[in-house]
């Protein structure tokens, strides 16, 4: 059975890394932006990391540019960015794409795993984001693509995939499944 341990990515300096080198960590991987509605998120994803790390779980950063433009620059500027602004510490890795024929292999996998987990209906941008993505798309729903900035994607240790997150899902529903899973 596949899992992340079969996949490489390149780390924001270029170089590869196996995710192997995370094996029986839980992880949570995220595609983010540096000037999106959901950048203060970082704030809430450095507090997960300071809480967790130590009892064995990782953020794995994934910038990327394919909604609205939104995270611009190099991967060194984006990387400075979110120390300056947000004193982030879990890994960042090269601006990806997530979608299309070129997405990150990585992300093919995980939407091949999880697909879209639909939005929360009390976040004041759910009705802005599903009357955006319906008027490009009205099967949007249907369909495993990443809809939008901070979409996370929740590993266990034996690196399966075992939940998504869309960008309005509050942050202590996923912290309730991390803990979930670092107690396993």
């Amino acid at each position: 059975m596949k899992t992340i341990y079969d996949f490489s990515v390149k780390d924001r300096k270029g170089k590869d890394v196996s995710l192997k080198e995370y094996a029986n960590e839980v992880l949570l991987i995220v595609n983010t932006a540096t000037k999106c509605g959901f950048t203060p998120q970082y704030d809430e994803l450095e507090k997960l990391y300071k809480d967790y790390h130590s009892q064995g779980f990782e953020i794995l950063d994934f910038p990327c540019n394919q909604f609205g433009q939104q995270a611009p620059g190099t991967d060194e500027s984006i990387h400075e960015f979110c120390k300056l602004n947000f004193g982030t510490d879990f890994p960042r890795f090269k601006k990806v794409k997530v979608n299309g024929d070129d997405a990150e292999p990585l992300f093919k996998f995980l939407k091949e795993q999880k697909g879209f987990a639909g939005w929360d209906p009390e976040h004041n941008l759910t009705a802005i984001l599903d009357d955006m993505l319906s008027k490009e798309d009205p099967d949007y729903k249907q369909k495993p693509d990443i809809k939008w900035n901070f979409t996370k994607f929740l590993v266990n240790k034996k690196g399966q995939v075992v939940a998504r997150f869309e960008p309005t899902t509050k942050i202590e529903v996923i912290e309730a499944q991390i803990k979930e899973e670092l107690a396993k």
